[in-house]
C-alpha cells in the first residue's frame, strides 16, 4: 500500500473517530466531564467518544488505535489489542493510584 493511500485511510478514520467524540458531546454535554478508566491504556479519561469492544471500554484515543489496526490487519480483535497493551495498561493503574492517594492526602490540590 502507498503512504499517500496509508494516509487517506488513517485521516479518514481519525475523522471519523473525532466525529463520534463531537456526537457525543452534542448529545450528551456531561459526557465530556465523565471519566473512567480506559480498559486499553488504563488512563482515566472521558466518556465522549469512548466505545465497548466485547468487554472492553475503550477511550476515544484507543478506538482510534484500535479501529486503524483493524483497517491495516495489525489485529484481528479487539483482545489482541488490549494484550498488546498490558504492559503499559498497568503501569498507568499502578500510577494513577499512587497519584489519587497522594491527592487525596493534600487538600491544596
Amino acid at each position: 500500500m502507498n503512504k499517500e493511500k496509508t494516509l487517506v485511510i488513517v485521516e479518514s478514520i481519525q475523522q471519523t473517530v473525532d466525529q463520534m467524540r463531537m456526537d457525543d458531546i452534542e448529545e450528551l454535554p456531561e459526557s465530556a466531564f465523565e471519566d473512567f478508566q480506559c480498559d486499553c491504556c488504563g488512563n482515566e479519561k472521558i466518556l465522549a467518544g469512548s466505545l465497548v469492544y466485547s468487554d472492553y471500554h475503550l477511550c476515544n484515543e484507543c478506538v482510534l488505535t484500535a479501529e486503524t489496526s483493524f483497517a491495516f490487519n495489525k489485529i484481528s480483535t479487539i483482545d489482541d489489542l488490549i494484550k498488546s497493551t498490558k504492559d503499559k495498561r498497568f503501569e498507568n493503574v499502578y500510577n494513577s493510584l499512587f497519584e489519587n492517594k497522594n491527592n487525596a492526602s493534600n487538600p491544596i490540590n
